[in-house]
């Protein structure tokens, strides 16, 4: 298990995308608090976590980066919308993570064929493994 600086650091990334149309929907904090309960991260640091503006890290293993990129997948969609801006966004953090740009967009593609968007994990960790090299 990640510590726990690595466990904020992971709720960071996903507050700073969920901030990227420039608020935080009722369902996103939500999401936003599932992963806090799975992470082991109280609510109130969660809370805390919104108020400041936190530094984010690059995961180290391929496997972190992929999990990453798909709880952020998960919060684009959580609200049943997604915006130019959020797909961009999402895009260019899964290449500042080092995640493969044909994965990236393959996922970003193939999201539309699953109920509410949400890509199988098999199917993502499958569609990474295609372009890892």
């Amino acid at each position: 298990m990640n510590t726990y600086e690595e466990r904020l650091g992971i709720l960071s990334e996903l507050i700073h995308f969920a901030r990227v149309d420039y608020k935080i929907k009722e369902s996103e904090y939500d999401f936003l608090l599932s992963v806090a309960n799975l992470l082991n991260v109280k609510k109130s640091s969660l809370d805390g976590l919104l108020k400041k503006q936190s530094s984010v890290k690059v995961p180290t293993t391929q496997l972190e980066k992929i999990m990453q990129f798909h709880r952020l997948l998960l919060l684009m969609n959580v609200d049943q919308e997604q915006h130019k801006k959020e797909i961009e966004r999402l895009h260019n953090i899964g290449l500042w993570m080092g995640l493969p740009p044909s994965a990236i967009s393959q996922v970003l593609e193939v999201m539309h064929k699953y109920p509410e968007k949400v890509v199988p994990a098999d199917i993502l960790l499958n569609i990474f493994k295609a372009y890892h090299n």
